[in-house]
């Protein structure tokens, strides 16, 4: 009880933190500092006024200085965040796995949510990503091996997408950063996860945008970011991919 309480009081303080770098790294500003205040008339924000998803209830979503609205954004990212910290405790236990992992899901959040905001997929998180994890995977259940194979699938696989429909269309669909995202996660899960990652990112991300196409009565052809389905697809297999592997493979009856 004592590490479910630390573990989701810890994933809601650093949902927060989160947020500060969602915001802040598409611009290019330090995540340090300035302190947290708020965007509109630039008041720093009171430690009371900043606790995770407490201080938003209480202000009723609005700054306390200038009562400007404050996204609901806010507190769902802290949410997620220690809803995913929780269930890397029931994966993994209190373990040095649970920590590096924390910290992988903590990028791919923020690389969601950036993403939608701006259709851009920073290399500091990607690249960085991709350095750590070849250091990191000493310590995880997956080989340098199925480490390395991932992360030369991961980028070969979207790259080659990307070029064959230019070829096609003459048009330019993902970008590069959607490739170094893709080897950043096979580094993390191995090239099997890259597989699971494209096959589930690419069925979640083909009902998602047919029905916001529908429903937002866009055309086929507007720019629907690729990255939060991606970070979806790797931590679903974090959590049950061997289960869902192992049912698809009893389902269709291959041995």
């Amino acid at each position: 009880m004592i590490w479910v309480s630390a573990v989701v009081i810890g994933g809601l303080i650093i949902g927060s933190f989160l947020n500060v770098c969602i915001y802040r790294i598409p611009q290019d500003e330090s995540i340090i500092v300035p302190g947290s205040h708020c965007p509109k008339c630039g008041a720093k924000i009171a430690p009371w006024d900043n606790i995770p998803i407490l201080s938003y209830v209480f202000l009723r979503g609005r700054c306390r200085n200038c009562k400007v609205k404050i996204s609901p954004r806010y507190p769902l990212v802290e949410a997620i965040t220690a809803l995913l910290a929780l269930g890397l405790l029931y994966r993994f236990g209190p373990t040095l796995d649970f920590a590096i992992y924390f910290i992988w899901v903590c990028a791919l959040v923020v690389v969601t949510f950036i993403d939608i905001d701006h259709q851009i997929i920073p290399d500091r998180i990607s690249i960085s990503g991709i350095l750590i994890g070849l250091v990191a995977i000493y310590w995880l259940p997956v080989s340098y091996k199925d480490a390395l194979i991932g992360l030369v699938l991961g980028g070969g696989v979207l790259m080659g997408v990307i070029y064959g429909y230019y070829f096609i269309t003459g048009k330019q669909g993902m970008g590069g950063g959607d490739v170094k995202l893709l080897a950043m996660i096979g580094v993390f899960i191995g090239w099997k996860g890259v597989l699971f990652t494209i096959l589930t990112s690419s069925a979640i991300g083909s009902v998602v945008g047919l029905t916001w196409i529908a429903l937002a009565h866009k055309d086929t052809r507007s720019p629907i970011p690729f990255g939060p389905f991606l970070s979806l697809g790797a931590i679903i297999y974090l959590f049950w991919g061997g289960i869902l592997i192992d049912w698809y493979m009893k389902f269709m009856n291959i041995q």
